[in-house]
C-alpha cells in the first residue's frame, strides 16, 4: 500500500480535520481496540473514537492535524502527526484558556480490510497539560 493511501494517514488527515464522524465508520472497525497511553481502558469500537474526537473539537474548534510522516509495511502503519489549535472550550474541567496549543503523536495502526482494527498511540498529553497552564 503507498503511504498517501494509507488508511491511517488518512483517519488523521481526513477524519480529524473535515470534522465528518462518518469517516470514522468507513476507517474503523467495528472490533476496534484502541491502545493509548493517556487513557486507563483500552478503548473500543468506532463510538469510543468519536467521542474522543468530539471532545477534543469541542475545546479546540480549529483544530488542525498535519501527518508528518506515514510508513507502511505488511498491515502495519506507522503516523507520526502534529495538531494544532486553539483552547476555547472546556477541556478535561479545564475552562478556556484562549491559549494555542501544538502536540504531536505517534500511531501504529494494525489494518485489516481497509479499517483500522487496533491502534496504538503515542502523544504528548503531558505537553498538552503544560500548555493549558493545567501543570507546571
Amino acid at each position: 500500500m503507498e503511504a498517501e493511501q494509507s488508511t491511517v494517514r488518512r483517519f488523521f488527515a481526513e477524519a480529524w480535520n473535515s470534522k465528518d464522524l462518518t469517516l470514522v465508520d468507513e476507517l474503523i472497525s467495528p472490533t476496534y481496540v484502541g491502545h493509548d497511553v493517556t487513557l486507563s481502558n483500552a478503548e473500543r469500537g468506532p463510538e469510543r473514537i468519536k467521542r474522543i474526537m468530539t471532545s477534543f473539537r469541542t475545546a479546540f474548534p480549529d483544530l488542525r492535524v498535519t501527518v508528518e510522516d506515514v510508513v507502511v509495511q505488511g498491515d502495519k502503519e506507522v503516523v507520526r502527526w502534529m495538531a494544532r489549535g486553539t483552547h476555547q472550550g472546556t477541556f478535561m474541567n479545564i475552562a478556556p484558556t484562549g491559549k494555542p496549543i501544538a502536540i504531536s503523536g505517534t500511531d501504529i495502526g494494525r489494518v485489516a480490510n481497509g479499517q483500522i482494527q487496533e491502534m496504538w498511540s503515542n502523544w504528548d498529553g503531558l505537553g498538552l497539560m503544560r500548555q493549558l497552564g493545567a501543570i507546571s
